[in-house]
């Protein structure tokens, strides 16, 4: 489980988080809501080590993480799917695949994932050998995803993992989202499609200027009405 306590960012004099606190216990998927700003992408980055924490804890399995490199929180089991996809446009889906799993040793089990991943996302097999960078926008966040998965994760965190894409490609991602949970993975996403995110949430959290307002399952915050008109439009 991860366990994040009061946990402080300030970037260039603005507190981007003032004091939140979370829970992602394993294998369920947690959602991160609110409007650009908030503090969503930056609660990821701190997680994954890529932004460092003013003051307090983020705890994995009974493991701080606060101060540790990116590399061992990889290899403890936790990977990021970045905002905008973030692909290595000039090598192959094959490349950037083998990528994500460069902390492993484990080639013949490598060879396995690749075929999982494969069959979460058949159209990365079929254009394995093809450039990312030549990918629409929605093979390149699946792409993104399976990367991310060859590190063998516990907890894959997403940062607006639907930005950009057409309405039908964000229904075959989230319908991914479930699948990859279903597999044992827990996950911890921050979209802006709150609609979206709240149906496929376990645990909801609303962050407003780096503090967390509102608190509850997927289903509750999406009937409650102050939810609503903030993210989801009165007439939704």
């Amino acid at each position: 489980m991860l366990s994040i306590k009061d946990l402080y960012v300030n970037y260039g004099g603005i507190n981007a988080l003032r004091g939140i606190s979370l829970n992602v216990p394993d294998g369920k998927i947690v959602t991160l809501i609110g409007a650009n700003g908030a503090g969503k992408s930056t609660t990821l980055r701190t997680i994954s080590g890529l932004v460092r924490a003013k003051s307090g804890s983020i705890v994995w399995n009974d493991t701080e993480l606060t101060g540790k490199s990116i590399d061992s929180i990889v290899s403890g089991g936790i990977a990021m799917v970045p905002e905008g996809r973030r692909v290595f446009s000039d090598l192959t889906v094959l490349e950037n695949l083998k990528i994500g799993a460069y902390l492993r040793k484990d080639k013949e089990q490598i060879e396995k994932d690749i075929d999982w991943v494969y069959s979460l996302f058949p159209r990365l097999k079929e254009r394995s050998w093809q450039y990312a960078g030549t990918l629409s926008g929605g093979e390149q966040q699946m792409l993104a995803v399976g990367r991310a998965l060859m590190s063998k994760p516990k907890l894959i965190m997403m940062d607006e993992p639907s930005l950009g894409l057409a309405p039908l490609v964000v229904q075959d991602i989230f319908s991914i989202i479930r699948t990859i949970n279903q597999e044992g993975v827990t996950v911890l996403l921050v979209e802006q499609n709150a609609n979206m995110a709240l149906k496929v949430a376990d645990i909801a959290y609303v962050l407003e200027t780096g503090v967390i307002t509102m608190t509850g399952t997927g289903a509750e915050l999406l009937s409650d009405p102050k939810v609503r008109e903030a993210y989801l439009g009165k007439s939704n």
